[in-house]
């Protein structure tokens, strides 16, 4: 049983009510707020426990910074080069994919990671 904490609760709040796949540190930005002695350090454990755990995603992107999704079912992801946002593609399940990947593969596959790239409606309009 893990112990709870309320600086946990107050990532995983902020977390979930986001859409926009925020950073580590945009996080602890915001949570500072409410909890101004907290760490970036506390922040970074708290994330990484939630994705443990299941309760959250992290996203990589390639843009150094790790995103993190408070909504830890399946889906896609959207990466904008522009301007470095990260959304939800709604979008068809692909999980076929994972039957596929296996065809040729012996060991065991037991999901897939998939972010589209390119650049978002809004910096295309700019």
């Amino acid at each position: 049983m893990v112990k709870y904490s309320r600086q946990r609760e107050a990532v995983k709040t902020f977390l979930m009510s986001r859409k926009d796949h925020p950073t580590a540190e945009f996080v602890y930005q915001n949570v500072r707020e409410e909890y101004p002695n907290i760490s970036l350090g506390t922040v970074y454990r708290n994330l990484t426990f939630l994705v443990e755990n299941g309760e959250a995603i992290k996203i990589s992107c390639g843009d150094k910074s790790e995103h993190f999704d408070g909504n830890p079912k399946p889906h896609y992801h959207f990466y904008c080069k522009e301007c470095g946002g990260v959304s939800d593609l709604d979008m068809d399940d692909l999980s076929f994919m994972n039957t596929l990947a296996s065809k040729n593969f012996n060991g065991q596959i037991w999901g897939h990671n998939t972010v589209f790239y390119g650049i978002c409606e809004n910096c295309s309009k700019n």
